[in-house]
């Protein structure tokens, strides 16, 4: 076992580590949870709020930017001050956006109320790094694997969940539901996770600059990818914003590199390693959105069509629940593979087994029960992939930096996932039939975006093979941070 410095957290006995890997995973699964809370509700959600249809996506999109914006400052702030201290902090947006969206009578209630949700999404990759410091090596992999397939875990879970409470309750219930699982979790945390670590004395300020930099340009960007198809893509606003999200970016980029302490370590993030890593993090992203956007939609597409299934919401949600389960069975075994096959492998296979799911939906789109086997093939590959993906990235950085390294790859992840709803709701909208004066997407339309999901996971194998990866991991390159006592668990998840 390494040794411990002074005021920084040490691998626990098993029974503690199995408990500190339980609490974190049940908080990453209810963070997640916000993200498909509201699925259910915005056919609904016009005359709920008083407003437009065009207007209630706001409270999907808002929930998006603040978990992107959020989630690399945490991040950060868990690598400075503590990532124990971090996850308590972030619970507090998580409750107060449950309660005020649990009690909202108008549009801005509930979009300031998902948009504190949103922020609680930091709660996965601070848990992984804080993994690093708490479990014993041996245990390191499955652990993280677990954690990191909680994000597709509380999506795929909570979304029967909410269309049920849809179909049968209030759907101020789905709040403060989420109001009580956020302060039960915690309580979990400061029962549970150990106070042990404190403010790194060497670690400097905090970058406020590069925070609102990066804040600002990532607005840009994902405003522009998520409203794209509503707005125009060719419109003035459209485009002004990638403008803006290139300008600021580009200016975020060299102010990164010239400050002491940067918000993000664009040098690390440029290792080979870690750079190829969140390369192929940003397709896997889209390859695991793609279904979750046209799978539903079939099976609840009336049967009249020809090609839908004609489920209700609450019978969409039970067959959908079963790729939720499967990313939790498979993620331990994932870990497994990973400790004797190294991260990149359990990577690769996890690449390959999503674009066999999109295969076979060629031969099973008829009925209910076969797109369920699509699903399970398909988050087995995601369960595989998403638990690799930590392993691999911290594999390429110093200790000091884990929990913003994580941040930064579960933001590339929600990029992944903007392009995907981009891309593939333009395909779509562009591709569809008219039935009983009602458009809707052909079933053409659904065919060609499962192709592309199959694609874009091929995609993300061929960036995976050509990730620079060392079974026997040393520290992190000559540079202030990493020290020899880290390579032990650092390597655990690689041994």
């Amino acid at each position: 076992m390494e040794a411990t410095k002074p005021g920084s957290a040490g691998p626990t006995d098993s029974a503690g580590s199995g408990r500190i890997v339980a609490v974190l995973a049940f908080g990453g699964i209810v963070a997640s949870v916000m993200q498909t809370l509201v699925v259910p509700l915005l056919g609904e959600l016009p005359s709920i709020l008083d407003t437009s249809a065009s207007n209630a996506t706001w409270v999907v999109t808002v929930t998006l930017l603040a978990a992107a914006v959020a989630t690399p400052i945490m991040g950060r702030l868990g690598d400075l001050y503590g990532k124990r201290r971090m996850l308590l902090i972030s619970t507090v947006p998580l409750i107060a956006g449950s309660i005020v969206a649990a009690l909202s009578t108008n549009l801005t209630m509930m979009i300031v109320g998902r948009g504190l949700q949103g922020m609680g999404v930091g709660l996965v990759p601070l848990g992984i790094s804080l993994l690093r410091d708490l479990v014993p090596p041996e245990k390191l992999g499955t652990s993280i694997a677990l954690m990191s397939a909680s994000l597709g875990i509380g999506g795929a879970l909570g979304l029967p969940f909410a269309s049920a409470v849809a179909d049968y309750g209030s759907w101020r219930v789905l709040f403060w539901v989420s109001a009580g699982l956020s302060a039960a979790i915690a309580v979990l945390y400061k029962v549970v996770i150990p106070d042990t670590e404190r403010r790194r004395e060497d670690a400097g300020g905090f970058d406020y600059a590069g925070a609102v930099g990066l804040g600002i340009g990532l607005v840009a960007l994902l405003l522009a990818v998520s409203k794209g198809a509503d707005w125009g893509w060719g419109s003035g606003t459209t485009l002004g914003l990638f403008a803006v999200a290139v300008v600021v970016l580009l200016g975020w980029g060299v102010w990164e590199l010239r400050t002491k302490q940067p918000m993000v370590d664009l040098r690390t993030t440029a290792r080979p390693q870690v750079l190829l890593t969140n390369a192929a993090s940003v397709v896997v992203g889209f390859a695991m959105y793609a279904s979750s956007l046209i799978v539903p939609q079939l099976l609840q597409l009336p049967k009249e069509t020809g090609y839908g299934l004609g489920q209700s919401m609450m019978a969409m949600g039970l067959w959908m629940m079963p790729g939720g389960l499967m990313m939790m069975i498979v993620a331990p075994l994932g870990g497994k593979l990973t400790g004797k096959q190294g991260p990149k492998v359990t990577l690769l296979l996890g690449s390959v087994v999503i674009a066999i799911g999109y295969g076979i939906s060629v031969f099973l789109m008829g009925a209910a029960w076969q797109l369920t086997v699509v699903m399970c093939v398909i988050t087995a590959g995601v369960g595989l992939a998403y638990g690799a993906m930590p392993a691999l990235i911290m594999g390429g950085v110093p200790q000091s930096e884990t929990a913003a390294a994580n941040s930064f790859n579960t933001l590339m992840r929600s990029i992944g996932t903007s392009a995907s709803s981009a891309v593939i709701g333009v395909v779509l909208s562009q591709m569809t039939v008219t039935l009983g004066g009602y458009v809707l997407p052909s079933e053409d339309a659904f065919r060609t975006g499962m192709l592309i999901g199959c694609g874009v996971a091929v995609a993300a194998a061929l960036i995976t093979l050509t990730i620079p990866y060392r079974k026997a991991m040393t520290p992190a390159a000559p540079e202030p941070g990493p020290t020899q006592e880290q390579a032990p668990q650092a390597g655990a998840a690689q041994a």
